[in-house]
């Protein structure tokens, strides 16, 4: 019980900010070439296409990064298919902090190619961010996908994403808002995969992936300096309220025990796809099966909405950090009643109560 449970989050994925000016002319988008691609059918070409079936499963592991943020011991992302050709993830750190990312098949500059969504909430401001695939490069054991913003392109920011074996590479570069030459790195994520058994479901119901056009970005960026939208601005191509199939959990939460509750201890909330415990053993391997997680004040606690959630079977558990090391560790406090079940529907919202009421010896 005394693996560590890093409850951190990807701010420096955020790195879609900046206005540069648009590339050449024969860079952008071509409005007479609305069906030069054709018919989208399975024998089609779709660029990057491939990533798509790479992508599913739970996938957990560190983050370097030389911003002053620094890096984390992990990141876990539970990555499920939404449609025919989408996949997304979302996390939390807090309240005000999560990231939502999706990668789906798009129509763009006379090609099928598939597009990089990267939203959410950074200390209270929204954004989101589109790259789209510009480079890829496939062999057996190895495959390579690169993406760049559509509008300003590579020269601001990219994103590289290798996958060998069981294994993920996401590497980020920006040129730190135009002050750089060139792009140079800003966070690398190596993860492992950890499981691939909770998408099972949502592969089989959509037979994923397809060859199925989720959005058309013919004509999505035009007049825009760089694909990036604040604050749900009206004019962004796929808003995260377009995104199918997913669902809200309302989890409320109360602490009987401690009896007096510090303000300034945070309280660790852990959703997983099996249960930590075989009645009192709590099966530390079973962490791999982490689907959602947050850190919250103890302060301002009453309930949390994991918004944007995989329709499927969960539970929770949650942690009263009494030393502030985001342990299961003695003298922590927890849910008596160990992993306490929920079932979300597609599309639907559901809610749990945990009670905070058992000292850990």
């Amino acid at each position: 019980m005394k693996r560590k449970l890093y409850c951190t989050f990807l701010f420096t994925i955020f790195i879609f900010i900046s206005c540069t000016k648009k590339e050449d002319d024969d860079n952008e988008t071509d409005p007479t070439c609305t069906d030069c691609a054709g018919q989208l059918t399975t024998s089609s070409d779709v660029i990057g296409y491939s990533i798509l079936g790479k992508l599913p499963g739970i996938w957990n592991g560190p983050v370097a990064s030389p911003t002053p943020l620094g890096g984390f011991p992990e990141w876990i992302v539970d990555f499920r298919p939404i449609s025919s050709a989408h996949i997304s993830a979302k996390n939390e750190l807090d309240s005000l902090n999560d990231i939502f990312m999706s990668f789906f098949l798009v129509k763009h500059n006379c090609a099928y190619k598939i597009a990089f969504r990267n939203g959410g909430g950074f200390a209270g401001a929204v954004r989101s961010s589109y790259m789209l695939i510009d480079s890829v490069s496939e062999t057996t054991n190895h495959s390579f996908y690169r993406f760049s913003d559509p509008v300003s392109g590579g020269d601001r920011v990219f994103t590289e994403i290798i996958f060998k074996d069981d294994s993920l590479k996401m590497h980020t570069y920006t040129n730190n808002y135009n002050t750089l030459a060139t792009p140079e790195t800003h966070m690398i994520w190596n993860a492992d995969l950890r499981d691939n058994t909770s998408a099972q479901t949502a592969l089989n119901l959509f037979n994923f992936p397809q060859k199925v056009l989720i959005r058309d970005f013919t004509n999505s960026f035009d007049d825009e300096e760089e694909a990036v939208y604040y604050n749900a601005q009206g004019n962004e191509p796929f808003p995260e309220s377009d995104h199918p199939h997913l669902g809200v959990s309302t989890l409320n939460i109360s602490v009987m025990n401690p009896a007096t509750v510090d303000p300034s201890r945070k309280i660790l909330v852990i959703v997983t796809t099996e249960p930590l415990f075989n009645g009192f053993v709590f099966q530390v391997d079973n962490l791999d099966f982490r689907s959602r997680y947050v850190l919250l004040s103890a302060a301002e606690l009453t309930s949390f909405d994991f918004n944007y959630m995989h329709p499927g079977e969960y539970y929770v558990n949650a942690i009263y950090d009494e030393n502030n090391d985001q342990n299961f560790s003695s003298g922590d406090f927890m849910n008596s009643a160990f992993d306490i079940p929920f079932t979300l529907s597609a599309e639907g919202t559901t809610a749990a109560a945990i009670t905070i009421n058992f000292e850990i010896p």
